[in-house]
């Protein structure tokens, strides 16, 4: 072949590239939608992993069918196995997947965008976000990934932490978080939990600290007292009445609560008897905000359903003699709580009776049953006179049932925040399922996804090595007793 051929060759094959890269171009224009964002916006970021998260936390897969069934809020009057503790797989895999694939994912984002606009209060809001999210997550499964996890293009197969340094990591992160925010700098949308109040954000990112302070108060309490000691220096870091209560409070359908949109099509949970005794024995003015009376009268107007029982046996009840949610819970408007007053302020007893503080550990006591019994709206009267009863009364010598039997109230339908808090504190003492599965035991976390084990073996199998058998009753490193 003679040069000229070569070069005519290499010249056309030079113009057939310019002239397919000027038609791409041109496609890639046409096909450009000029009303749709090319970069993700922080705004609608946030507010669709805001209102992912809640939708996890009420929803079938993290507490319907798990947690607030496990800590004996509800029950099951059919479909009864996951009352029973068989656990669903679907169930554990959607919970893994969920907070990972997409609240986690977006609120790394948020962070990333807020770092490439200079917006310290979106990297502040996500990474609070973030590590709630992986709060939960650890006090569900244990040893998590978490430091390597959410940066797909780095870690593929992510190295599971142990749950100590997961916690230990959130509360540098939270530190970090609450420090970042800058209540005078540039605002943030798309904040369904505080409308842009970036003072309250700075109060949830301190109540987590508190919060998982005392989760490692057992294990750990050197750094549990380091933290305590340094909020309880500043009260006005922690959330500090009702109103700042952090929360998504949904809309009317289609974007209503999870457990009112489940109530249009099914009615298969009641009110647990556990509660309904416990509330009953109180004389609770909560028992009518709790729990409906039953459709058929009954000797007490409220009938709990006892956890675990055989389908036919659940059965035979009668649905209109056993007493379904309180109306506030199923309501399309119901809030999803995050973070409430009232646990701040058990918290701030239990870290007074501990010696971290020099706090009244009973006054804190009374004023987060109060706070509890003002978010439900009893009146002032009644609050009066269920602090008056001496089986409310707050006992030294046994904190944690005091604190225990309380907050385990105060949590319901916070299925997950409850399920932990119960097997931290160890109150109140339930009895397990009646046809439980586990023989005669408590599930204490939820195992790991199949996913995880097919595509992240190693790792895995290195996290059930350090954590344990991956059971459903295999103790979680927090869980002391």
């Amino acid at each position: 072949m003679n040069h000229k051929n070569i070069i005519f060759r290499s010249v056309f094959t030079l113009a057939l590239a310019g002239f397919l890269g000027a038609c791409q171009d041109d496609l890639e224009d046409v096909n450009k939608n000029p009303n749709e964002a090319i970069v993700a916006q922080p705004d609608y970021l946030l507010a669709n992993a805001i209102k992912s998260n809640a939708d996890i936390i009420l929803g079938s897969d993290a507490s319907m069918e798990t947690t607030t069934l496990y800590v004996q809020h509800w029950a099951k009057i059919q479909y009864t196995d996951p009352d029973k503790y068989t656990a669903s797989v679907t169930n554990i895999q959607n919970v893994w997947t969920n907070f990972y694939s997409l609240g986690l994912t977006d609120f790394d984002k948020v962070i990333k965008l807020g770092e490439e606009s200079g917006n310290v209060n979106y990297q502040a809001v996500g990474l609070i976000l973030k590590s709630w999210s992986f709060q939960l997550l650890t006090d569900l499964y244990g040893d998590i990934p978490y430091s390597q996890a959410v940066k797909i293009d780095q870690f593929l197969t992510p190295k599971y932490d142990a749950q100590k340094d997961v916690y230990v990591g959130l509360l540098a992160d939270l530190k970090k978080a609450s420090d970042l925010i800058n209540t005078s700098g540039s605002p943030i949308s798309g904040d369904l939990v505080y409308n842009g109040n970036l003072t309250k954000w700075k109060k949830f990112a301190n109540s987590l600290r508190l919060r998982i302070a005392l989760r490692i108060a057992d294990k750990d309490p050197v750094t549990a007292k380091a933290v305590v000691t340094e909020l309880a220096a500043n009260p006005s870091l922690l959330i500090a009445s009702n109103d700042d209560i952090a929360q998504l409070t949904y809309l009317a359908s289609p974007n209503q609560n999870p457990v009112s949109k489940d109530r249009e099509t099914r009615d298969d949970y009641r009110v647990s008897k556990s509660v309904i005794d416990k509330l009953q024995e109180l004389k609770d003015p909560r028992l009518a905000i709790f729990a409906n009376k039953t459709v058929d009268a009954t000797p007490t107007s409220y009938v709990g359903v006892t956890n675990g029982l055989l389908a036919d046996s659940a059965a035979k009840l009668g649905f209109t003699k056993t007493s379904k949610l309180g109306d506030y819970f199923t309501a399309p408007t119901s809030p999803a709580v995050f973070l409430s007053y009232s646990e701040v302020l058990f918290n701030l007893a239990e870290a007074a009776q501990r010696n971290f503080t020099s706090g009244d550990a009973a006054a804190l006591y009374q004023q987060a049953i109060t706070a509890s019994l003002q978010q439900f709206k009893v009146s002032s009267g009644d609050i009066t006179t269920y602090l008056g009863q001496p089986s409310v009364a707050y006992n030294a010598a046994n904190y944690k049932k005091s604190i225990g039997d309380q907050k385990w109230l105060a949590l319901f339908s916070q299925g997950l925040e409850a399920y932990a808090e119960w097997r931290r504190l160890d109150y109140p003492q339930l009895k397990p399922a009646y046809a439980g599965v586990l023989n005669g035991k408590f599930p204490l976390r939820l195992t790991y996804p199949t996913g995880e084990q097919a595509l992240n073996s190693t790792n895995y199998k290195a996290a059930v090595a350090n954590q344990g058998e991956d059971k459903l009753t295999t103790k979680l490193w927090f869980d002391a007793q």
